[in-house]
């Protein structure tokens, strides 16, 4: 049974959600605010609906707690939120969110994108095993490592998939809609400004090595073999 922690300072809300999930056969936690949210996430849900305004640590801080802890980084969080805007969405997605559903809340669509992360999330990445080079970059998909120069860099779970399907199709280019339909799925709702903002973290990451990745003006992404 797959555990979904649910956070809303709005107990309505949260109860509604916590009983639809429950009657799909999900177990449900509950956190009414940032703090106990960070401290539910030690348990290790399989999922994380995360409202962005809450006392006790807002969403956004939640989520930058979350990526940065070896323990709960790789739990998938989908933004569950009044907030509607596109900078909203772009700042979650950036931080590493899943996805992002705007409130007033529609069960049955809510289910659907649980179950697309979740899904996502379990489905093997063929070659897992087997390490990816591409210039001075080796990436090793099974344990979420990319190595720059031989130094380990930390990527976040968006960039780090972001850059894999690049280098698995190094020197070819890939359109920004395949990204956002490969990565973050067909379903979920997110911009093209989406891809390019994760582009450009990607390339602070790769430092020196950040013209690897060339842009195709109106088309996509090219990661070179080498410069």
């Amino acid at each position: 049974m797959k555990t979904i922690l649910v956070v809303d300072d709005e107990k309505d809300i949260a109860d509604m959600v916590k009983y639809n999930l429950t009657k799909e056969g999900y177990s449900v936690i509950v956190a009414r605010n940032g703090k106990q949210a960070l401290e539910q996430a030690n348990h290790q849900p399989d999922l994380i609906l995360l409202d962005i305004m809450m006392p006790e640590y807002n969403g956004i801080e939640v989520l930058k707690r979350l990526k940065n802890d070896e323990r709960t980084n790789r739990i998938p969080v989908i933004f569950l939120t009044a907030k509607g805007t596109d900078v909203d969405e772009v700042l979650g997605l950036e931080l590493g969110a899943d996805d992002y559903i705007v409130k007033p809340i529609s069960i049955p669509k809510l289910i659907a994108r649980i179950k697309n992360v979740l899904r996502k999330n379990e489905e093997p990445d063929k070659g897992a095993t087997t390490s990816i080079t591409v210039g001075a970059i080796t990436i090793l998909p099974s344990h979420h490592v990319v190595r720059i120069d031989d130094k380990e860099i930390f990527f976040p779970k968006k960039e780090f998939e972001v850059l894999l399907y690049l280098a698995k199709h190094a020197d070819i280019v890939v359109n920004r809609e395949t990204l956002l339909n490969t990565i973050w799925g067909s379903d979920v709702r997110v911009i093209d400004r989406t891809v390019d903002v994760h582009i450009r973290k990607i390339r602070e990451k790769l430092g020196k090595y950040a013209d690897y990745i060339d842009t195709i003006k109106g088309v996509g992404y090219r990661l070179k073999k080498s410069l």
